[in-house]
């Protein structure tokens, strides 16, 4: 992995794992959530749902699931040790854990990790304690210090529409910028892309990848189709620009003024290339690809390496660049049509 994303403190191998992207069901967000009664099939239910995700699943760096039930109902416990016994792919977390009693249940049942809708010192204090991955909520200044001073580093805003969604998480990540975010409540298909391109942004949690009556119908095709859909939205592939190989200064000159001659492109001179338009870049030399290259821009760069790795395409060591800790640049090995492609972060 090139990921230098920033690493939780506490238990940091499991919460890796769904970094970036939740799976959430709920009954009526990496995970499973039923906010009331599991029926007395329902585990089962549970796990013929789950391929539904592991042949989908979200894009992210590493990835999970959360399932999350009232934990003191007995097929809630049920359900999270089916899930860590029949699906090895899977990191199983619980929530929504309101107490330490159904902390420590949850765990005693197969849960990796907790999920927690505020901050409840008792429960993270014990966590911590046994090296537990713990998410608790926090939205406030207070929360997150009170957070900090127990060592985590990712914390739950929700509901993250309520309480400002963006724009907080962003004014809150200026005096608190090691801290990253899991926004839930208010994340949707239309906006899943913009939330998970934000690098204060860890992961993310929605329900509408699995609704309730898809639940209930067994309507695993369509969940499918809809985990397609978010994956898409979250990679957020779009092509930024085409870049045209030169010999020199001199040619990248010569190629902007005739684009600018027969289509009044305006050009923007720089030190190793030129801009005609946003769109196509003039190299003043021969750069990566026997033509040039092409970029696709992304939402976070560093999970579409790890997305584009599964399909089989590989990136240059060497060619990835960042910003801080932030992944901005990557080139692929290969070519296409004798273009070499690189991902550039939106």
């Amino acid at each position: 992995m090139f990921s230098r994303g920033v690493q939780p403190v506490r238990n940091s191998a499991h919460l890796q794992r769904f970094k970036i992207t939740q799976n959430r069901v709920r009954h009526p967000g990496p995970g499973l959530q039923r906010q009331n009664s599991f029926s007395r099939t329902g585990q089962f239910e549970l796990v013929g749902l789950l391929p539904a995700f592991v042949q989908q699943q979200l894009p992210s760096e590493y990835w999970g699931f959360r399932i999350i039930h009232r934990v003191q109902q007995a097929a809630a416990e049920d359900s999270i040790r089916a899930v860590a016994q029949e699906c090895d792919e899977m990191v199983v977390g619980a929530g929504t854990v309101v107490t330490l009693e159904q902390c420590r249940r949850a765990v005693d049942a197969g849960a990796q990790f907790i999920v927690s809708p505020g901050y409840d010192d008792e429960v993270v204090a014990w966590c911590v304690e046994h090296d537990v991955t713990i998410v608790p909520g926090c939205v406030t200044p207070t929360e997150i210090m009170a957070a900090m001073k127990r060592g985590l580093s990712v914390l739950k805003f929700f509901p993250a529409g309520v309480y400002g969604g963006l724009s907080a998480m962003k004014a809150l990540s200026a005096p608190f910028g090691s801290i990253r975010f899991v926004p839930t409540g208010g994340v949707n298909e239309k906006n899943c892309g913009e939330y998970s391109a934000a690098p204060f942004v860890h992961a993310i949690g929605g329900s509408w990848v699995c609704t309730k009556a898809d639940i209930a119908a067994h309507n695993f095709e369509k969940i499918t189709q809809l985990c397609k859909a978010a994956r898409a939205a979250i990679l957020g592939f779009e092509v930024g620009h085409v870049g045209v190989n030169c010999k020199d200064d001199a040619e990248a000159q010569a190629v902007c003024d005739k684009l600018t001659d027969a289509f009044s492109f305006p050009a923007k001179i720089g030190n190793s290339s030129n801009f005609s338009t946003d769109a196509i870049e003039v190299m003043k030399g021969c750069g990566r690809g026997v033509n040039g290259h092409i970029a696709i821009r992304t939402n976070k760069v560093s999970m579409a390496v790890v997305e584009l790795e599964k399909r089989g395409y590989h990136i240059i060591p060497e060619s990835v660049k960042y910003k801080g800790d932030r992944m901005t640049l990557a080139y692929l090995e290969g070519d296409f049509g004798g273009f070499a492609v690189h991902l550039v972060q939106k």
